[in-house]
């Protein structure tokens, strides 16, 4: 099935594959940016993969939409035939709960659990990066068990300290650098995410496996 594309104004456009958080969806958008990257079309700007659509800025003075669109739908048959990789795979180790997950008791009482069956849920199992985003080296991850989907918070905080795991609808996340946020926090890991001076400043990338682990519990 091809994607629908559409103008967003007259210096973007739109493809959009779906409207659901769905894994092989998003490997098509991540290949269809991967494709238009190494094609370096003269006249793209900038690509910006989401979960379901990948939003392409031009210069409409070096590139039509209609040059544009075309491309996408001649490249469809190479998205479908290249839209699975090798994934990479990361451990992330995190101290649940106490100072460091200061939500997950809350979480806990909300879905009538333990906190340790929480803590077995969240690392039971092998989440996949969908997208970067919010901040930078921010990963979007899922999906959460069914029986952890939390909503956010009803007011964000104003300071989520960096390496905190947090958790919201059915997505898991790391917070790479201090900032404000609205999801629950249930841990926090040492790894950086988020390094302007390494030649791969952020830690993760789209279609990335993660897999959590237990360092410790905080009391």
């Amino acid at each position: 099935m091809k994607p629908k594309i559409s103008p967003l104004g007259d210096l973007a456009l739109l493809i959009q594959f779906g409207d659901e958080i769905d894994l092989e969806i998003n490997q098509r958008v991540h290949t269809l940016d991967a494709l238009l990257c190494a094609d370096t079309i003269a006249g793209i700007i900038e690509t910006v993969p989401a979960y379901s659509t990948l939003l392409v800025h031009y210069d409409p003075l070096a590139l039509t939409y209609e040059k544009l669109s075309d491309w996408v739908n001649a490249e469809m048959d190479r998205v479908e035939s290249n839209a699975t990789r090798k994934p990479r795979q990361i451990e992330v180790p995190v101290r649940y709960g106490g100072a460091s997950g200061p939500d997950l008791e809350w979480v806990a009482a909300h879905h009538h659990l333990s906190m340790a069956d929480v803590i077995h849920l969240h690392t039971n199992q092998i989440y996949t990066v969908y997208m970067m985003g919010f901040t930078p080296g921010f990963p979007y991850m899922g999906k959460l068990h069914a029986s952890l989907v939390t909503p956010r918070l009803d007011s964000p905080r104003t300071l989520v300290p960096s390496g905190s795991v947090a958790i919201a609808g059915e997505q898991t996340g790391i917070y790479p650098i201090d900032s404000p946020g609205g999801w629950r926090l249930i841990g926090w890991t040492s790894l950086s995410l988020f390094n302007p001076s390494r030649d791969a400043p952020f830690l993760f990338s789209p279609g990335d496996e993660v897999r959590f682990v237990v360092e410790a519990m905080d009391a």
